[in-house]
């Protein structure tokens, strides 16, 4: 019988939830980043939407811009200013913000949320967040396991799966364009 392999939980750097944690892990540095997604810029815009305490937002906004979440850069009307945009790192956490959201919509209080997000071309609800395979098939947690990076690819029969064609980590085109609503926060 095959031992299960497990992550080693006491490595704090062995996996890269801790680290996405120290960065995104408090309320706000989420609210910053939603504000961002519906195309806040500027800190008095935080300041004023948000509701929340001038140091607090000082703070966060240091520490997104020192992650390379947000870059700061001057106004173009107003070189005077100082605008926060998404950088490609910053737009990267769009599923997990969308998968978060969704989990509070499922698990959390009872509201109605207006306006919805849809996806652009038949403005229909987006679907749930989901985990896929190589191949696009959705994924639950039984169909989830941990190996060896050697032994990727090779299943419990012994035969050798590749991955399907197009199949990479990194953002296709397709995926790093933005929805038309959040496309002016860049």
């Amino acid at each position: 019988m095959e031992k299960k392999l497990r992550e080693p939980l006491g490595e704090l750097n062995a996996c890269g939830l801790p680290e996405a944690l120290e960065v995104m892990g408090e309320r706000w540095s989420f609210m910053i980043l939603r504000a961002s997604f519906n195309g806040l810029h500027h800190f008095e815009e935080f300041l004023t939407e948000l509701g929340i305490a001038r140091n607090i937002l000082s703070n966060r906004l240091a520490k997104l811009v020192e992650h390379g979440i947000l870059d700061r850069q001057p106004c173009a009307d107003d070189r005077r200013r100082i605008e926060y945009r998404l950088t490609e790192k910053g737009f990267d956490l769009l599923p997990a913000m969308v998968a978060l959201r969704q989990w509070g919509q499922k698990y959390g209080g009872k509201f109605v949320e207006d306006p919805v997000l849809v996806d652009e071309l038949d403005r229909l609800p987006i679907g749930p967040v989901s985990i896929l395979s190589h191949d696009g098939r959705v994924l639950g947690g039984k169909d989830l396991r941990f190996v060896q990076r050697s032994d990727t690819g090779k299943r419990a029969d012994g035969t050798v799966a590749r991955p399907a064609a197009g199949f990479e980590r990194a953002r296709t085109d397709d995926a790093a364009t933005p929805l038309p609503h959040i496309a002016a926060a860049r």
